[in-house]
């Protein structure tokens, strides 16, 4: 069997023994005889995986006891709408904050269902710094605060959790699990799965519960968190699948030493990664090294005519989609937890032998 390494932003890598035992498990789930696909979202089997996942995802994060866990669907787009019809009348006003293409899409989803504030904006430098605080022009009386912590495209990442006096709404779904944080900092958090969770198709969202009644009353049933909270995410049928690998990963993660343990190994992949490139005149990284991602590294060639061919030969050396968004072009790294150091070094070798070759 050959494997690659895979650096793609999402649908990303995930950790192999994930995938053993997912291989293992097909298609006798549990003594059930039968896959997690096939089994019923109620039964005893389905019910415990749903309660472990949570209560295992709780260890991970330290998630206090005032805040929900839930495992809608959608993605992390959906939640773009669903935070402002959750947390906002059609007359109140929210704050965003712009440090990149996903920022930019939330401020104008969420124009569709408030007033919508983009209180800062680092387009003007082509989404490559986060904007001092003192500069953001805060509303009076916002329903709450938007921004997204890592921005997947340019490669920006807030290293800090900005202050707020109204509820903080995160983004999280390319940085989730990568490291501590302090959930309790926050009064929504949401994240696409297939960064750093599982497989496209299931969504986090955690929420602080005395904000679960500010629901609209006219919101459609599965655009309503409550509805998750009081179904233990159970509103319709949930994704099984995607839930049952999001149960196994943080299971892996656990058995990794927790999300202290990742965020020890994801600093030393990205410092590493980010020093080849500074170290080098062949290859650049726009992005201001105060807020550099440690999950997406964005670089350059110094000449654009040998993208192709870093593609094509990155390629046959089993060093998949480093192809950097379309929106800005270039090469990208994603190097989300599954992603291991190992995988970095290769790539690390590789620029180093296409720099001699072609530099």
């Amino acid at each position: 069997m050959s494997r690659v390494y895979n650096f793609s932003a999402g649908p990303a890598a995930l950790p192999f023994e994930v995938l053993q035992q997912i291989q293992d498990d097909i298609p006798d789930w549990q003594g059930t005889g039968m896959t997690v696909m096939e089994c019923s979202h109620r039964s005893k089997e389905f019910v415990e995986l749903a309660a472990r996942s949570e209560r295992n995802l709780r260890t991970l994060l330290s998630i206090p006891d005032d805040y929900s866990v839930l495992f809608p669907q959608g993605g992390a787009t959906l939640q773009m709408a669903m935070t402002p019809l959750n947390l906002a009348a059609a007359d109140e006003t929210a704050d965003y904050v712009v440090t990149g293409s996903w920022g930019k899409k939330a401020l104008g989803e969420a124009g569709k269902f408030c007033n919508a504030n983009g209180i800062a904006d680092s387009s003007d430098r082509n989404f490559t710094y986060i904007p001092d605080q003192a500069s953001w022009t805060r509303s009076d009386k916002a329903a709450y605060l938007h921004y997204v912590p890592n921005e997947t495209i340019a490669g920006v990442e807030f290293h800090f959790v900005p202050d707020s006096e109204v509820p903080l709404v995160a983004d999280m779904s390319s940085t989730i699990l990568s490291r501590p944080i302090d959930v309790s900092k926050f009064g929504a958090i949401y994240a696409g799965a297939q960064k750093n969770i599982g497989p496209a198709g299931i969504t986090l969202v955690i929420v602080r519960k005395d904000l679960l009644d500010r629901v609209r009353p006219n919101n459609p049933h599965l655009m309503t968190w409550k509805s998750y909270a009081d179904s233990d995410s159970m509103t319709n049928t949930p994704p099984t699948f995607a839930w049952y690998v999001a149960d196994l990963v943080f299971q892996w993660l656990l058995k990794q030493g927790g999300v202290e343990a990742m965020a020890r190994v994801n600093e030393r992949k990205a410092s590493k990664l980010y020093a080849a490139i500074d170290n080098s005149s062949f290859y650049s990284n726009p992005v201001a090294k105060d807020c550099r991602s440690w999950m997406n590294v964005p670089f350059i060639l110094a000449d654009n005519a040998l993208d192709a061919a870093f593609l094509d030969e990155s390629r046959a050396a089993g060093l998949t989609n480093l192809k950097g968004h379309r929106s800005v072009g270039g090469m990208r790294a994603s190097i989300y937890n599954a992603v291991n150091e190992e995988a970095v070094d290769a790539l690390i070798g590789f620029m180093a032998d296409f720099e001699q070759r072609h530099g």
